[in-house]
């Protein structure tokens, strides 16, 4: 018999023997898990913020004008400083007022004068009225003549008053204390009583408002949760336009007590301490305010939660190192995470990454990742939990390489079964011949 069909004939035996052993061992023991990160969830309370954009006023304003006419001899102020109220401003000339006053004065005088003749004048006319000496008609006369000196004297006296009020106008002093601005006039500047333009203006700067508007709704919702009636006493958080929180926190002072009938909005101010003078007017600010108390809500990194086509959040959590899938209720976004409501327990390991290699019901082997802070609810300085998502790549790639390397070093063990059985059947060939 020719060698050559019998060697032909020993190989495909032997391959039919020894091929199908691999292929059995695989379809026991399964695909290999799938690496994934995880991280347990944690029930936690959570503050429900809202974030209101709004502008920095002053809590006073005061607008300098002058309240009497005159030149401007003298600006007695340094702008952009701080001033205390009743510090002089500007000094307009007075000489004018000046002798006003004296004028004003001799009129009293005059008037006193004539008040204290007329005072003796009704006594002698009333000495001779009851001495029978006198008609009851002159009494009369100088009676009257008495009071109308009297009316003369209070009359010159508050014209004095006057006089003496406007004098003292020329001291232009400031009504409030604070910051006062540039001045709008120079001296030798002619200036009219109450006109239009302020000669400069006066902001007191500590403390300061904040103004925003929040739905009506929101606010009333927050008042029946909280058993509150009033919106008082609430803390806020001010974060600057660059992003900062402002150290120092705000507390809601007032409600405008009405809803703006078109948009459904009320007016809130909030008050913040500012001893620094930070923050000044006109400035774009953002309040984070709170809204509502939640107890036991979980918070779950937005990358580790999808959505069907209907829209319904989910996510996959380790369920007897299978992936099992959980429908989700959110509440809010919380920086980089979801606020969870329903749908997950207690020390749930959910899924964080990995998930794309897999899905439900797919066996796999656990990573742990980090937990997620929160960002706006409890502590604004907490950093968001994107370090979980950044890390989970890494680990399940190494995981992936560690299992790949199981699979190459299982497949040359079978190719070297194979190939031992080959030179078997060549060595048996020539004593079959």
């Amino acid at each position: 018999m020719p060698r050559t069909p019998i060697l032909l004939s020993l190989g495909l035996a032997a391959a039919l023997v020894l091929g199908p052993v691999p292929a059995a061992r695989a379809q026991e023991d399964g695909p290999p898990p799938t690496p994934v990160t995880v991280i347990e969830a944690q029930p936690t309370d959570y503050t429900v913020t809202a974030r209101l954009p709004g502008r920095i006023k002053a809590s006073t304003v005061s607008e300098v004008r002058p309240q009497v006419a005159g030149i401007i001899r003298e600006r007695l102020f340094e702008e952009g400083t701080v001033i205390e109220a009743g510090q002089p401003l500007y000094q307009i000339e007075s000489d004018t007022y000046a002798a006003a006053v004296a004028a004003a004065q001799a009129a009293v005088a005059q008037a006193q004068a004539n008040y204290d003749l007329a005072i003796r004048e009704a006594e002698r006319a009333q000495e001779l009225f009851e001495s029978n000496t006198g008609s009851g008609q002159r009494l009369d006369s100088a009676v009257a003549a008495r009071d109308a000196a009297d009316a003369a004297l209070q009359l010159a006296k508050a014209q004095l008053q006057s006089a003496e009020i406007d004098l003292d106008r020329t001291t232009i002093r400031a009504a409030i204390s604070g910051v006062i601005g540039f001045s709008q006039v120079s001296t030798g500047a002619l200036v009219a009583a109450q006109q239009a333009n302020p000669l400069a203006t006066i902001r007191a700067l500590d403390p300061v408002h904040v103004d925003v508007t929040q739905s009506a709704n929101d606010l009333l919702r927050w008042q029946q949760t909280q058993h509150a009636t009033t919106p008082e006493h609430r803390q806020a958080t001010l974060i600057l336009p660059t992003g900062e929180h402002y150290p120092l926190r705000g507390e809601l002072r007032a409600a405008e007590p009405q809803v703006e009938p078109t948009t459904g909005m009320i007016t809130l101010r909030i008050s913040f301490p500012n001893p620094q003078h930070l923050l000044l007017p006109g400035l774009y600010v953002e309040v984070i305010l709170p809204q509502a108390e939640e107890k036991d809500v979980y918070l779950v990194p937005q990358s580790a939660v999808m959505r069907d086509t209907q829209g319904t959040p989910h996510a996959w959590v380790v369920e007897n190192d299978t992936v099992a899938v959980r429908t989700l209720e959110v509440l809010t976004s919380d920086g980089s995470n979801w606020v969870v409501t329903a749908g997950l327990e207690p020390g749930d390991r959910i899924i964080t990454s990995g998930f794309q290699k897999t899905g439900p019901g797919a066996p796999i082997t656990v990573i742990p990742g980090q937990q997620p802070t929160p960002a706006a609810g409890a502590a604004p300085d907490a950093a968001p939990a994107d370090a979980a998502s950044d890390a989970a790549p890494d680990a399940a790639a190494e995981a992936g390489a560690e299992a790949g390397d199981a699979v190459n070093a299982e497949a040359p063990e079978a190719g070297a079964d194979a190939g031992d059985a080959a030179d078997a059947a060549d060595t048996a060939a020539p004593q079959g011949n």
